[in-house]
């Protein structure tokens, strides 16, 4: 892998609002390519740590505002529901606001890679799908560099060669601000309600969506899912072209490797390995590579079994569509769910109520949840948190014979935690707690 040239973006100056996971190591990136930065966050501390870097900090509300553009945090509104005053600010000079995304392919062209570029987004499948080309890819011998809403900041990837393939998962946040981005494949997974607040309504939010195929040619291909009506639509509305369309489908589907259960795995492999081949990879090396794939974390991994009953964490399904995808592999399960939920909570979820035997809840909204339950008659009770939730599922689980605890929330986690990764990691330290080590292999106690 290589560096970006130190002259990249010289004679550019950038305003970085938000100084968090994404906001700091674009700072850094852009400032060792060349860049003047001047950075804020609302939050002091974060102030301190960006100036103790060495880097100014300064309100962006005050003084001039001559900058080629805004780089916001994702979750920092710019439109709806409300945009922050920096941004209303940007709007006002003509400043552009964009992601960091775009700037990583301004950076690429600029330092005169042809590297390609392949973005996945979608309501839910992004990240899964995502790493999975990644991991083809790679055991195609591809340089490969994936992240944006996926793990590394898009900005903090390394300059790859001319025969590279940079792998983003794009948000919705992140599509809004692209600017000449072209993606040389891109999929669009499926659609359901998530962000609304963000986007106004779901007509907002396929716009955005539909994003990650602008500026595609002849040369390009997208992937669209056609599980849903509105990516159906989507699909049709893009069979024209310019560029060529793949349509993808789950349903009836199983992909055959561990690490992938379900429909809604089945219509991710089905995204990769079209995005795949249209880069150039050959069938036998995509077969080999869906089998060896891993999985990710927190999607659906099994972190331990104790005294007979399977733990699954799940805690990356933050929406009621996500957690409907792990709710349909299992016949008979304990469910952990809650936390701040998105609009319509958990009642279309009620096709899968009969799979649950008896469900734990916890957070802000479990009230809400025990509600929609006891309207559909569902064993539950509100735990409140995860770490009494814990040992009661396992409790009822070995009561009512169900072999498989699931934490899949169909929540937002930032009620009780700083995200779904540290909800997950939590869940997996506590089922560790539940008895020696040994009793983790699977044996029962």
């Amino acid at each position: 892998m290589m560096t970006f040239p130190s002259h990249v973006f010289d004679n550019s100056r950038f305003a970085i609002l938000g100084l968090g996971r994404n906001g700091l190591p674009v700072a850094r990136s852009l400032h060792a390519m060349g860049a003047e930065v001047v950075l804020w966050d609302d939050n002091a501390p974060a102030r301190d740590a960006a100036a103790a870097e060495g880097f100014t900090v300064a309100n962006l509300m005050a003084g001039d505002f001559a900058f080629d553009a805004l780089v916001l945090s994702p979750g920092i509104p710019h439109h709806l529901p409300a945009p922050h005053a920096v941004a209303a600010r940007a709007i006002a000079a003509g400043v552009p606001i964009l992601s960091d995304a775009e700037l990583l392919f301004q950076a690429v062209r600029a330092a005169g890679s042809r590297a390609r570029f392949a973005g996945v987004t979608g309501t839910n499948g992004k990240s899964t799908t995502t790493a999975l080309l990644a991991h083809i890819l790679g055991e195609a011998g591809v340089p490969v560099a994936a992240g944006g809403n996926l793990g590394t900041p898009a900005l903090a990837l390394p300059l790859l060669p001319d025969n590279g393939v940079y792998v983003l998962e794009m948000s919705s946040y992140m599509l809004e601000r692209i600017a000449t981005l072209r993606f040389s494949t891109a999929a669009m997974l499926n659609l359901s309600p998530d962000h609304l607040d963000r986007h106004g309504n779901m007509t907002g939010y396929a716009d955005v969506k539909r994003a990650i195929f602008a500026r595609q040619t002849e040369a390009d291909v997208a992937v669209v899912g056609v599980d849903d009506a509105l990516s159906a639509a989507m699909a049709d509305d893009l069979s024209t072209g310019p560029m060529r369309l793949v349509r993808i489908s789950g349903r009836g589907a199983e992909t055959g490797a561990a690490a992938l259960p379900g429909e809604h795995n089945a219509q991710n492999v089905a995204a990769a390995t079209a995005m795949a081949r249209a880069l150039g990879v050959d069938d036998a090396t995509m077969t080999a590579a869906v089998k060896s794939f891993p999985g990710l974390p927190h999607r659906q991994a099994l972190v331990g079994t104790y005294q007979g009953v399977a733990f699954v964490n799940d805690s990356k399904a933050t929406n009621a569509d996500a957690a409907a995808r792990a709710l349909g592999c299992y016949d008979r399960i304990v469910w952990i769910a809650g936390g701040m939920a998105k609009a319509g909570g958990i009642a279309s979820l009620r096709e899968f109520f009969p799979r649950v035997v008896h469900a734990e809840l916890i957070g802000r909204d479990a009230e809400s949840f025990a509600e929609t339950l006891a309207g559909h008659g569902v064993p539950h009770r509100i735990a409140g948190s995860l770490d009494a939730a814990v040992p009661a599922a396992l409790e009822r689980a070995r009561a009512l014979g169900a072999p498989v605890v699931l934490l899949s929330p169909a929540c937002a986690s930032w009620d009780q935690f700083s995200g779904f990764e540290a909800r997950g990691d939590r869940f997996a330290s506590l089922v560790a707690a539940l008895g020696e080590p040994g009793a983790m292999s699977g044996r029962a106690a």
